[in-house]
């Protein structure tokens, strides 16, 4: 049975909030990274590399606040910080995975319609 209108919009603005905490560019991909394996601050940003130092450390901070990610300090020489996946962030990387082979698969029909369009 088909929801109406009102029921919709009432669902996406209960969600958005959530969403707009989880689904940003650089959030999906450090998550994906750290779905892997725990990884240091550098690491993350060799393997999302154009990423810039703030735009990481905003990304990390975002997904620690919200409970998906762990930061571990490590007394060494020099100090060494770890980010791994919490119980919770795991939880969505099925969906993260999906999104991203979504885009692997159509971002060229994307690109495509963008440039018919004049969009950038």
């Amino acid at each position: 049975m088909p929801q109406d209108v009102a029921t919709v919009l009432a669902e996406i603005n209960s969600t958005k909030p959530v969403l707009e905490q989880i689904a940003s560019k650089w959030s999906v991909l450090v998550l994906a990274v750290l779905c892997e394996e725990p990884a240091r601050f550098n690491a993350i940003k060799r393997r999302l590399d154009p990423i810039t130092h703030k735009a990481l450390t905003e990304a990390l901070r975002r997904l620690e606040r919200n409970g998906l990610i762990n930061r571990q300090v490590i007394a060494s020489s020099p100090i060494a910080v770890v980010y791994s996946i919490t119980p919770l962030g795991r939880t969505l990387q099925q969906p993260f995975e999906s999104l991203i082979r979504w885009a692997q698969q159509h971002g060229g029909e994307l690109m495509a319609a963008q440039s018919e369009r004049g969009s950038p």
